[in-house]
């Protein structure tokens, strides 16, 4: 599979371009620094701003999929106005954890416990997630990871969830960014989510 990685230089970006490249699937690396990309077999690197839809749409034509593993300084719209003009109708999001529940009704983000200084970036991840919802074209799902996403070992296992975090014995969710990657290109050759958000933990 020909899939267009946004975001690749980065933590979530770098480990979901390793594990595809390991499966054999053909990958297009984009990020605004490349130099920031290692070089790797079957991974093509290019500089790519996704704030630019004529600029992306270019980038990712011919693509069977898009990951975004980008901020959410760049609006769903403008993401998904790019998948349009290039003819691409498959888009998987690194989504946030904020907006997934710890019980009916309450948010992670909703909590007492819940930093103060992390919001406005998690508001983001959850306005886009709010507006991608609508959109029926495109088939979409967004990956809310565990509350915490940490570097560390490759272990191969997680459990899935839906809208509510999933934890361990011990109340805790986590997940290493290489195991959160390998749920995310898991989800791309199975395909067990459309137009859904889905989570992932230990």
């Amino acid at each position: 599979m020909k899939v267009a990685v946004l975001g690749a230089s980065g933590r979530a970006g770098s480990e979901i371009t390793k594990e595809l490249a390991s499966r054999g699937h053909e990958v297009l690396a984009i990020a605004r620094n490349p130099d920031a990309i290692p070089a790797q077999s079957g991974v093509t690197v290019r500089a790519g701003d996704a704030s630019k839809p004529d600029e992306l749409a270019d980038l990712i034509r011919g693509s069977d999929a898009v990951i975004s593993a980008l901020h959410f300084d760049v609006p769903a719209a403008t993401l998904l106005g790019a998948l349009r003009a290039a003819g691409v109708h498959r888009l998987l999001v690194t989504g946030g954890a904020a907006s997934l529940e710890i019980a009916p009704g309450q948010r992670v983000i909703d909590t007492p416990s819940f930093p103060a200084e992390w919001k406005p970036i998690a508001e983001g991840g959850i306005a886009f997630l709010d507006d991608i919802r609508s959109e029926r074209d495109i088939d979409w799902v967004f990956f809310s990871p565990a509350a915490l996403l940490f570097e560390g070992p490759r272990l191969g296992h997680y459990r899935l969830g839906g809208d509510r975090l999933v934890t361990d014995e011990n109340g805790e969710s986590k997940i290493s960014f290489a195991d959160y990657a390998i749920a995310m290109v898991d989800e791309l050759e199975r395909k067990a989510h459309s137009r859904e958000r889905f989570t992932a933990a230990y």
